[in-house]
Order: structure tokens, then sequence, then C-alpha cells
């Protein structure tokens, strides 16, 4: 008898279906004849942190679950790559997965062809972004602007060795040109190695 984790999530604008859900999961455990060992629910949106998704995981990390049950893959992944990505870990440790809605059954060997299925439009979906983050940043050097990490500490290097001249303390130059202590004692280290 496999022990079953029911996991459902709603967004804060449907929190309606979460009874149906569970309905329908309670249903099919009891029509495979498999056990509840974990029922968790959550009511955010898809960009949040999932807690009660992260709970469920690592319920099957524990071995304490033998397959997980959701309603829709989308109840479950926040896009293609998260979603085969805690595939693959339920994978290696073992657990099933189920959903029901796609009739996605990840314990035959039809849910695992389409388990390879979702790889390929993860990797698709990830040279998507590839190409869209190389597009806008080449926009936006062709507009001039200047990419990378902003030049902070060293565009107050004459001002904090002025400073220390006068003798003003490290860290009151650090306050004064609101920059990080350790960036003040570099700058001031690199003068006294070239002297």
């Amino acid at each position: 008898m496999l022990r079953a984790g029911l996991y459902a999530r709603v967004s804060t604008n449907d929190q309606q279906t979460l009874a149906m859900q569970n309905r329908a999961m309670r249903e099919y455990v009891a029509h495979r004849g498999w056990t509840i060992a974990l029922q968790v629910r959550e009511v955010n949106s898809g960009a949040a942190k999932r807690e009660a998704r992260e709970k469920l995981l690592e319920a099957a990390r524990r071995r304490e679950i033998d397959v997980v049950l959701v309603w829709r893959l989308d109840r479950w992944g926040r896009s293609v790559a998260d979603l085969l990505a805690t595939l693959q870990e339920l994978e290696h440790l073992g657990v099933g997965f189920v959903s029901l809605t796609e009739a996605l059954d990840l314990t035959t060997p039809a849910g695992r062809a389409m388990a390879g299925l979702l790889a390929i439009f993860a990797e698709f979906e990830r040279e998507i972004l590839r190409e869209r983050t190389r597009a806008g940043l080449a926009h936006a050097r062709q507009n001039g602007k200047r990419l990378g990490r902003p030049a902070t500490a060293a565009a107050h290097a004459a001002e904090a060795r002025k400073l220390r001249q006068t003798g003003i303390s490290k860290s009151e130059i650090a306050r004064r040109l609101v920059i990080g202590r350790t960036s003040v004692r570099r700058i001031l280290a690199a003068d006294s190695n070239q002297n």
C-alpha cells in the first residue's frame, strides 16, 4: 500500500477550488487503495516561496511518502524548469508523482516518457530565456547603456585619500562617503603598497 503526499495550492484569487482539489485527490487515493501519509495546502501566488511544497519534498527525502499527488501540474511547478527539477528529484528518491487533471502518472512507463518530453520543453524554455537575455543586453549596449556592476568605492578613491590625509579615521571616511570600511581599507592599502 503506497503512502501518498497530497499537495493542493490556490492563488489568493482562486480559493474556491481548494476543497475541490482536496476532494478529487482523496477520491483518487481511495480508488487506488493508497493511504494518505501527508496532506498540505498552500494559498499564495505562483511566484511566492512554496513552504508547504517544500514540507512535502522534505517528507519525500525522509522516505515518509511513496508518491506525490497533485490536482494539476501548474499547482506544483512555477515553470517547466522548476517542474522538471522537482520531478527529477522525486524520481531520484524513488517517489512517484501523479497529476490528476493531466492524467500524468510517473509511476508508469508512459508517465516516465512524458517526463522525458517535459525535459525537452524545459531545455527549450531555458534556451528562449537565454536568447531574450542576449537580445536585451545587445539592445542595451546599442543604446549606450553601461552594463555590469557599478563602480562604487573606486569612484570615491581620491576623496578617501584626501580625507585620510586630514587625519579622519577609516570608519568616518566610510560613513561620509557611504561606502564600506573594507573598501576604504582596500583603497588606502593600495596607496601604501604603491609607495
